[in-house]
C-alpha cells in the first residue's frame, strides 16, 4: 500500500491489486467511495481502477490484430462480453514513491497484447494528477485502449455536468447502439439514476457538485479528452465518471469506431492520457 499526502489531502494506492485507488480524501472528506477493508478494490462500487489494454466491453471478447482474430476471456458470461481489460488484475511494480507522488509500472504479455503500462500519480493540496502510458512492446501494430474507473459518492442532490456531442443507447447486453446527437449531461437525481451511457465528442471537462456546495472538476487530456462513460447504478449511491480512450466494443462496431476507435499503437510507441481532479 502506498499513501500519498499533501496539505489536507490523502490518496491510497494498492500496487499489488492493479494500482487501484482505495481512497482519496480531502479535509477528512471521502472524494472516492473508500474500499472497505478486505474487499477487492476492482470488484465493487468503490475506489477506482485502471482499465487497459481496452475499456468497457468487447462482444465475445473479439478483437482483430494484424488480420488475425483473437478471443479474450469473457468475464461477463451473462452478457457474453470481456470487460475492462486485465491490467486491474495484475500486480504493479513501484518504481518510485515519496510523500506526494508515485510512479508504478506493469509489464504484460497476454496474446494479442504485449507491452508496459506506467502510472504517475501526483497529489497536491487541491488536486490529484494522473498520467498513464501504454507502450506496445509487441511486434505488430496493435489496437489498445485505457481508461480510469472511479466511484464517487452520490448522495441525493448530486449534480453532474459534462458537455458532449453524441450519446449512445445500449442493448439488453449493455453494448452500445444508436448513437444520437446529445448535449451531454447536466442534471442531478432524475438525470443520473440508472444511467450507463457512453458519451463521445466530450470536451474533456466534467464537474460533480454535491448538495452541500463541495465540488470536483475533472480535466482530461491526451487519449482521454474525447470519450466519457457515465454509470450511476440504480441501487447504489455512487457515480462513475470514466474518461476512456475509445467507445465500447469499438473493434467490432462501426458506429462505435466512428465516435471513438481504439488507437492502433505501433511497436515501441505509447498511448498516453492524463487526468487532473480539482476539488473545492
Amino acid at each position: 500500500m502506498i499513501t500519498l499526502r499533501a496539505v489536507g489531502a490523502e490518496a491510497v494506492i494498492l500496487p499489488e491489486q492493479g494500482a487501484a485507488f482505495a481512497a482519496l480524501r480531502h479535509a477528512g472528506r471521502d472524494l472516492l467511495v473508500p474500499v472497505p477493508p478486505g474487499e477487492d478494490p476492482n470488484r465493487g462500487f468503490h475506489g477506482s481502477f485502471l482499465m487497459a489494454p481496452w475499456t468497457n466491453r468487447l462482444d465475445g471478447g473479439r478483437i482483430v490484430v494484424a488480420g488475425t482474430e483473437h478471443r479474450l476471456p469473457v468475464n461477463r458470461p451473462d452478457e457474453g462480453t470481456a470487460i475492462h481489460g486485465f491490467l486491474r488484475d495484475m500486480p504493479w511494480t513501484v518504481l518510485r514513491a515519496d510523500d506526494g507522488s508515485a510512479l508504478l509500472a506493469c509489464t504484460f504479455d497476454h496474446v494479442p497484447f504485449a507491452g508496459e503500462a506506467r502510472l504517475a500519480a501526483n497529489l497536491s493540496a487541491g488536486a490529484l494528477h494522473l498520467s498513464v502510458g501504454l507502450t506496445n512492446r509487441g511486434g505488430v501494430p496493435t489496437p489498445m485502449g485505457l481508461g480510469w474507473h472511479p466511484y464517487f459518492p452520490r448522495p441525493a442532490g448530486t449534480r453532474l455536468s459534462a458537455a458532449a456531442r453524441v450519446a449512445f443507447r445500449r442493448d439488453e447486453r449493455n453494448l452500445p447502439i444508436e448513437p444520437r446527437p446529445s448535449a451531454g449531461v447536466d442534471g442531478s437525481d432524475e438525470a443520473l439514476q440508472g444511467l450507463d451511457t457512453h458519451f463521445a465528442g466530450w470536451d474533456g471537462v466534467a464537474r460533480i457538485a454535491w448538495p452541500d456546495g463541495y465540488a470536483l472538476t475533472l480535466h482530461a487530456t491526451g487519449a482521454w479528452a474525447a470519450n466519457l462513460q457515465v454509470f450511476a447504478p440504480p441501487h447504489a449511491a455512487v457515480l462513475a465518471v470514466e474518461p476512456v480512450s475509445h467507445a465500447p466494443d469499438a473493434p467490432n462496431r462501426a458506429a462505435s469506431a466512428a465516435h471513438g476507435a481504439m488507437h492502433v499503437v505501433d511497436p515501441g510507441a505509447t498511448l498516453s492520457a492524463s487526468l487532473m481532479i480539482h476539488w473545492q
